[in-house]
C-alpha cells in the first residue's frame, strides 16, 4: 500500500512541474503577443501621416471629402477644418497649424501675401465658383431702380471682381485698365445711381432681403441654400482667373504630400464629383 502512495506522489509531483512549466511558457507568448501588437500599432502610427486641411464648408470640404479613402491609402489620413471666413485659414497655415488650405483664389492669394507678408503659393487649380447677382426682390436685371442697393464683398478681389461683373451686365461703367483691381471709386459710368453697400462676403447672403442686388460668391451662395442657377447674372466662365487653388507654404511646395494632394484633386473622381453634384454652377478648372 505504502508503493502505490508512493508512486502517487511521485505522479503528482510530475504534474506539478508539468504545470509550473506551462504558466511561464503561456505568460511568454502573450507578451510576445502584445509586443507584436505594440509594434505594428507604432508601425501604422509613423506610416500614416495627418494632414490638416483649411477649407470652405461649401464646395471645397465637400471636395476634400471624396479624396479621402484615396488619401488614406496613400498613408495620408484626412482631417479638414472648417472656417468660414477669408483670413484665418491663411494665417492659420502660415503659423503652421495646417498643412495646406482650399478656399481661395490666386488673386485673392497675391493680394494677401502682399498685404501681410506672408509666402503661401498655389499648389495646384481645382475649380472655379463663377460670382454671380442674386436679389430678393428682382425677376430681372431689367428691374433695376435708379438708386437701388447693390452688396459687395468687401475684399479687394472679390470687390473688383463683382463691379467688373455689374459692368459685364451693362450696369455700371468702370475706368478703363483698372481690371481685376477696380474699387468703386473707380465707377465711371453709374446711369441709375446704384448705392454700394460693401460687406464681408460670407455675410451678403443674410443682407440679400436689404439690397436690391447682391454679388455673391458661389461657395457663399450654396451654404445659403441658394441656387446659382437662379442667379440674374454670373461672371464669364471662359479664362476666368479666379480658379480656386490648394494652397501650401513655399517651403512645402514640393513636398510628397502636396504632390500626392494635387493628383487626387485634379483627377477624373475629382471632375465627375464637380460635374454631377453641382451642375454647372462649380467648374472644374483642370
Amino acid at each position: 500500500m505504502k508503493k502505490y502512495i508512493t508512486l502517487g506522489l511521485i505522479l503528482l509531483l510530475l504534474l506539478a512541474g508539468c504545470g509550473a512549466n506551462e504558466t511561464p511558457a503561456t505568460t511568454e507568448t502573450t507578451e510576445a503577443t502584445e509586443e507584436v501588437t505594440e509594434k505594428a500599432e507604432e508601425a501604422t502610427s509613423e506610416e500614416v501621416k495627418t494632414l490638416r486641411i483649411g477649407a470652405s464648408p461649401v464646395p471645397h470640404a465637400d471636395i476634400l471629402k471624396v479624396i479621402e479613402e484615396d488619401l488614406l491609402e496613400k498613408g495620408y489620413k484626412l482631417e479638414i477644418v472648417e472656417f468660414t471666413d477669408y483670413v484665418l485659414p491663411n494665417l492659420s497655415l502660415d503659423e503652421g497649424d495646417l498643412e495646406a488650405n482650399f478656399f481661395q483664389h490666386k488673386p485673392y492669394l497675391e493680394n494677401f501675401n502682399e498685404e501681410r507678408g506672408t509666402k503661401l503659393v498655389s499648389a495646384g487649380d481645382v475649380h472655379v465658383e463663377p460670382i454671380g447677382l442674386y436679389s430678393a426682390s428682382l425677376n430681372s436685371l431689367d428691374d433695376v431702380k435708379d438708386g437701388d442697393v447693390v452688396a459687395l464683398p468687401g475684399d479687394a478681389t472679390n470687390g473688383g471682381r463683382s463691379l467688373l461683373l455689374l459692368e459685364q451686365v451693362g450696369l455700371i461703367k468702370l475706368k478703363e485698365g483698372v481690371g481685376l483691381t477696380a474699387t468703386v471709386q473707380d465707377v465711371e459710368e453709374n446711369p441709375k445711381n446704384l448705392s454700394f453697400k460693401e460687406l464681408e462676403a460670407a455675410q451678403i447672403p443674410r443682407a440679400l432681403d436689404d439690397v436690391a442686388l447682391a454679388a455673391i460668391n458661389t461657395n457663399y451662395a450654396l451654404a445659403a441654400e441658394l441656387d446659382p442657377k437662379e442667379a440674374l447674372a454670373t461672371e464669364e466662365a471662359k479664362d476666368n482667373p479666379y480658379a480656386n487653388a490648394l494652397v501650401v507654404r513655399e517651403e512645402d511646395k514640393d513636398a510628397e504630400f502636396v504632390k500626392v494632394l494635387v493628383e487626387l484633386l485634379q483627377s477624373d473622381k475629382v471632375k465627375e464629383f464637380i460635374e454631377t453634384e453641382y451642375q454647372g454652377a462649380i467648374l472644374a478648372a483642370f
